[in-house]
């Protein structure tokens, strides 16, 4: 695979490092929205909890390509005019105790511009998958019932796991292809806390730190909603909306091999999904 510098000179260099960034960064990411559990049985059963979401992410920072630096302020609506694809959604099982969850995000975008007479494609994926468990140290009833039977809870859930991110941009140009990637893996370490506003409204938050330098230097995810209950489908459900931030801040070398690929960049922005109980 040829290196992409061979035809990146000037102008078109500085066009296809920041367009490659911003882009890349335009693409939502992902795990964006990790709802809480809604505990309708005994401590002693097995509750799975789906939950479908989309997060309408901004993008705010800095990002550095081929020793190109450039400033990233990308908002929701010029990558959904881009968009190709987009998957997210949570699968939770859960005791009422402790639990496990798997998070997975895939979004692609594409678009063409015009420079110096030739067209210039360029395609980004963006696929994000996380694995974690939590666990109830801490769970006080508030007094009366849920639509759902169980009693109004105020709780705590220590949580850990681990993020994988990898970002991929196809170029092409003049009959010209070529492939670029990056991938990194974030333990991370958090606390989720859920409390029952009435028989139908709770609100969830969350937030854990990760990085450490064993992936990206640092990131840090905020999150809360607002959930509703009612049903669907004859199951259980969980309408939310909220809002989330994530700040990562990963650096590497990059394809030039002389050079450093870094992104430093907060997304944040409206979440709107549901969680489904069986």
């Amino acid at each position: 695979m040829q290196e992409l510098r061979t035809f990146a000179t000037g102008r078109v260099a500085a066009y296809l490092a920041s367009a490659f960034l911003l882009t890349l960064l335009g693409s939502t990411e992902v795990r964006a929205a990790d709802f809480d559990s809604e505990r309708m049985a005994p401590q002693s059963e097995w509750t799975v909890i789906v939950s479908p979401y989309v997060w309408a992410a901004s993008l705010k920072g800095d990002a550095s390509l081929a020793g190109f630096d450039t400033d990233v302020d990308v908002p929701f609506s010029d990558t959904l005019d881009h968009l190709d694809l987009a998957l997210m959604g949570n699968i939770e099982l859960t005791n009422g105790q402790w639990g496990v969850y798997f998070d997975g995000q895939h979004v692609r975008t594409s678009q063409d511009e015009e420079l110096l007479s030739h067209v210039i494609g360029l395609d980004i994926k963006m696929t994000t998958l996380a694995f974690g468990a939590f666990y109830q140290v801490y769970e006080q009833e508030l007094g009366g019932k849920t639509i759902f039977g169980k009693p109004r809870t105020l709780s705590l859930e220590p949580t850990l796991g681990l993020r994988w991110t990898k970002l991929e941009a196809d170029v092409s140009v003049a009959g010209f292809n070529t492939s670029k990637s990056a991938d990194w893996a974030d333990p991370f370490v958090g606390l989720r806390a859920n409390s029952d506003l009435g028989e139908r409204w709770n609100l969830v938050a969350e937030a854990d730190v990760g990085g450490f330098d064993l992936g990206s230097k640092l990131s840090v995810n905020v999150q809360t909603y607002l959930g509703y209950r009612t049903e669907m489908f004859g199951q259980p459900t969980i309408v939310r909306a909220g809002y989330r931030l994530l700040y990562q801040d990963y650096e590497s070398d990059d394809f030039t091999g002389t050079n450093r690929f870094r992104w430093d960049v907060n997304q944040h922005g409206p979440v709107i999904g549901f969680s489904m109980l069986f």
